[in-house]
């Protein structure tokens, strides 16, 4: 599969959280970097994700740091946040606290934006598929059954 048939995804704050916290190997968020890891597809995010990430598992789950650390290292590209001035044109398609998240999916051409507030990016964007881990997993499963099946 080359590089331009990979699927691009852009990773939310609680999938990457879920992610280092996960004490299942198979939890949905966990197999989403996983994938991205081992290059099945390009995995996204912002400078503010990891912020917003960082201080979250600091305050609730300081232990997941170094497993968050590794993961992000190994598994996702960080973007820069989009400029107030980008912001403009997507006013009112996402909650006030995400639009910079949703502006910098776009921006890194990301057609999936993977997060479980899925609500929080209404009404979206027609260049984003907005869904939760699990969803994406599920996608990601059948595209590559797919794409089995034509190498038959």
């Amino acid at each position: 599969m080359g590089e331009a048939a990979k699927l691009r995804v852009f990773v939310d704050a609680d999938v990457l959280i879920a992610g280092a916290a996960s004490p299942n190997a198979h939890s949905a968020s966990l197999v989403v970097l996983q994938m991205a890891e081992i290059t099945l597809i390009e995995a996204y995010t912002s400078e503010q994700v990891i912020v917003e990430s960082e201080r979250n598992l600091s305050a609730k789950l300081p232990g997941a740091l170094a497993t968050f650390h590794l993961l992000v290292e190994r598994s996702v590209h960080v973007v820069p946040d989009p400029s107030r001035d980008a912001l403009a044109p997507y006013q009112g398609l996402a909650d006030p606290k995400d639009l910079s998240i949703l502006a910098a999916a776009l921006q890194s051409d990301c057609p999936w934006l993977v997060t479980f507030n899925t609500r929080h990016y209404e009404p979206g964007h027609p260049a984003i598929r907005v869904t939760t881990p699990g969803e994406f997993v599920m996608h990601a499963r059948e595209r590559l059954a797919h794409l089995g099946s034509l190498l038959l």
